[in-house]
């Protein structure tokens, strides 16, 4: 069966080691994830791509079966650069199409060509005194017109944005040809984001929630606390007891019933099988708004506070 919509549970691919991608890929499509989000960035599509290869080898599925969404880099925005970022996402994914391409983030960076480093990163020249971010002036309404090119000429079958705020949807739908698809957002019981969610929602884009257990992906990067896990939260605790489920999956559950989709990740498979497992309960109204009353605007993947410390350069997008 061909995926027309985007599954509600996917899998995401960030921090997934080069190493283990494509194994991880195989296994996450062995389990049950036809929703595979990738990224330039995430330095591992060309060995996800093996994964998927193997898997259509093996019968388990087709390629019309997935829905693969890759991402633009910061590097890539100018308009003369933007195929090119895609183009190199299909080499490596061994893919002719994408079902769904990002702008990563509203950051235009200075173009590094894919000889001299890919995937290009952050700061513009690691091996400077000082390295540091380079701004580049591409205004976001030019790097979308090129996203709407890549969806004219089949390169990819859906456009849209990531870690855009509710001012920079306004605007995009003021010029926008081809509507976005999909905004991609940080959001778990932590930061909920209720009103861009609905502002989304009420312009007919699709949001997809990464992150969606909160801090789980940030403690290894020093970026979260153990203790900043929203899985030890007593609602959480006794929603889950009380339908015979797990705190993560209780987390993931509100995430899709809110009306997200969800790309968590993990690198074992009995995990991978335990967050498809969601879809055959339903969290009770007080439970959603008792989890929901958990907001307290906590951002783990803020670029004002990371790009100072890790690349010497004061880049915030979020007030």
């Amino acid at each position: 069966m061909t995926v027309n919509a985007i599954p509600p549970i996917g899998f995401g691919f960030w921090k997934v080691a080069r190493e283990d991608a494509a194994q991880t890929a195989y296994e996450a499509i062995k389990a049950g994830y036809r929703h595979l989000d990738c990224a330039c960035d995430y330095g591992n599509e060309a060995e996800i791509g093996q994964g998927v290869v193997r898997a259509i080898a093996d019968g388990i599925v087709t390629r019309e079966d997935l829905w693969i969404t890759s991402k633009l880099w910061n590097t890539f925005h100018a308009p003369q650069h933007v195929e090119l970022g895609i183009r190199k996402s299909l080499q490596d994914l061994g893919l002719d199409y994408l079902d769904l391409y990002l702008i990563h983030f509203p950051i235009a960076l200075e173009f590094v060509p894919i000889e001299t480093r890919y995937p290009p990163e952050w700061v513009h020249d690691p091996a400077a005194d000082n390295p540091r971010m380079h701004r580049a002036k591409v205004p976001l309404h030019e790097t979308w017109a090129a996203m709407e090119a890549l969806a004219d000429k089949g390169l990819c079958r859906h456009i849209g944005v990531c870690n855009y705020n509710s001012a920079l949807v306004h605007d995009l739908m003021s010029y926008a040809r081809i509507a976005p698809h999909t905004l991609q957002i940080e959001a778990h019981p932590y930061l909920i984001q209720d009103k861009l969610v609905r502002l989304a929602h009420d312009y007919a884009i699709h949001v997809t929630a990464f992150s969606p257990l909160g801090a789980l992906s940030y403690v290894e990067l020093d970026m979260a606390g153990s203790g900043d896990s929203v899985l030890t939260e007593t609602v959480v605790q006794t929603a889950a007891q009380a339908h015979g489920k797990s705190p993560a999956q209780v987390v993931l559950r509100w995430g899709v019933q809110r009306g997200t989709s969800i790309i968590p990740k993990t690198s074992k498979p009995e995990r991978m099988r335990e967050n498809l497992d969601i879809m055959d309960f339903e969290l009770t109204g007080g439970e959603m708004e008792a989890i929901s009353a958990l907001d307290a605007g906590r951002r783990f993947n803020d670029p004002g506070v990371f790009a100072q410390a890790a690349f010497n350069t004061f880049h915030p997008i979020y007030d």
